[in-house]
C-alpha cells in the first residue's frame, strides 16, 4: 500500500443535494447526495432476473462506458459460478461477510470496510456469508460485463484482498501534520498526485463535528460504516445518510458533517485535494 502524502486533519465537512441533481460542471449545482431512502434498485445481472444480486447506480451507468458507483446487494448463501468480467473493478464491503476470489481459494470472509479490487479477464467466484450482505462496487470505464470462465484472459493488474482487520490507520501519531486524536485516514489505491485519481477511507470518531474542504475536480463519498448528518450550502435542511448514501461535488466546496455516537467511515474517490477538520485540529490531504 502506497504511504500518504502529507495529512493534517481540520473539522469540517460537505452539504448534499438530490438525487435527480446533476453532478456537472456545466450545471450550476455543484454538489449532489444520494440518501439510502432515494436509492433506486434493479438487477446487477437482468438476465437472472431474482438469481442475479440487486444493484443501483449512485453515478454514472454501469452499462456504458463511463465511470460508475453501484451498490450492490447479495442473499445469505449467494455464491456465483466461476466467471470474468470484462473491466476491473473494486469493491468495499458495507455490511455482511464477503469472499471474492479464485474457485480454487480458501474461504477468506471479509467484513464490513474491507476492500477488494478484481483485475479484468480473471476467473473468480464471489460469495456471500452475512444475513445482508452490501458493497460498494466502483469501475473506472464500462460497461460492467459478466462473462463465462472459458473468456477468461490475463491483464497487468493482480487482485487485492485486504481485509478490514488488516487496514493501516494513520492518526496524529503516525503524522506529523496532524495535531490532536479526531480522524484517521489509510490510502487504498491509485495516486495521491494532484489532479490524478485515488481512493482513501477516512474513519471519524463519535459524534465527530466538522468539514470536509474539497478542491477537486471529482470528489465523491460514500458512508461506509455508522451514520452521518449531512448539510451544506445547496440543501435546505440537513440529511441522515445511513451506510450506502453518497455525497460527492466539483470544484471548491465545503460539506458539513456530524458522525453518529457509534462514529462514521467514510471512502474517498477524488483527483484533488481535501481537509478533514474539527475545532481541535486539522489533517490536510494534499497532493
Amino acid at each position: 500500500m502506497k504511504s500518504f502524502p502529507k495529512v493534517a486533519i481540520t473539522i469540517a465537512l460537505f452539504s448534499s443535494l438530490t438525487a435527480s441533481q446533476v453532478f456537472a460542471k456545466t450545471t450550476q449545482l455543484q454538489s449532489e447526495v444520494i440518501t439510502t431512502s432515494e436509492i433506486q434498485w434493479g438487477y446487477l445481472n437482468p438476465l437472472r432476473g431474482d438469481e442475479s444480486p440487486g444493484a443501483a447506480n449512485l453515478w454514472g451507468d454501469r452499462t456504458k462506458n463511463v465511470p460508475t458507483g453501484m451498490l450492490v446487494k447479495f442473499d445469505k448463501g449467494f455464491s456465483s459460478p466461476p466467471h470474468i468480467h470484462n473491466i476491473t473493478y473494486r469493491g468495499v464491503v458495507i455490511e455482511g461477510q464477503m469472499h471474492n476470489d479464485d474457485p480454487a481459494a480458501a474461504t477468506m470472509w471479509m467484513p464490513s470496510g474491507s476492500f477488494w479490487t478484481q483485475p479484468a479477464g480473471e476467473n473468480h467466484i464471489t460469495a456471500a456469508n452475512g444475513e445482508d450482505n452490501l458493497i460498494f462496487l466502483e469501475i473506472d470505464s464500462g460497461p460492467y460485463l459478466v462473462k463465462p470462465s472459458d473468456q477468461q484472459f490475463e491483464s497487468d493488474e493482480k487482485p487485492i484482498n485486504l481485509h478490514e482487520s488488516n487496514l493501516v490507520w494513520l492518526d496524529q501519531t503516525d503524522v506529523k501534520l496532524i495535531n490532536g486524536k479526531d480522524a484517521e485516514i489509510t490510502s487504498l489505491w491509485g495516486s495521491n498526485k494532484l489532479g490524478q485519481l485515488g481512493g482513501a477511507m477516512v474513519k471519524l470518531p463519535a459524534g465527530y463535528q466538522g468539514k470536509i474542504i474539497v478542491n477537486a475536480e471529482e470528489f465523491r463519498a460514500i458512508v461506509i460504516k455508522g451514520d452521518l448528518e449531512y448539510q451544506s450550502k445547496e440543501t435546505t435542511n440537513s440529511k441522515d445518510l445511513a451506510a450506502g448514501s453518497y455525497f460527492g461535488s466539483t470544484g471548491q466546496f465545503e460539506h458539513d458533517i456530524t458522525a453518529s455516537k457509534s462514529g462514521a467511515t467514510i471512502y474517498i474517490r477524488t483527483d484533488g485535494k481535501y481537509n478533514i477538520a474539527n475545532q481541535l485540529a486539522t489533517i490536510i490531504v494534499s497532493n
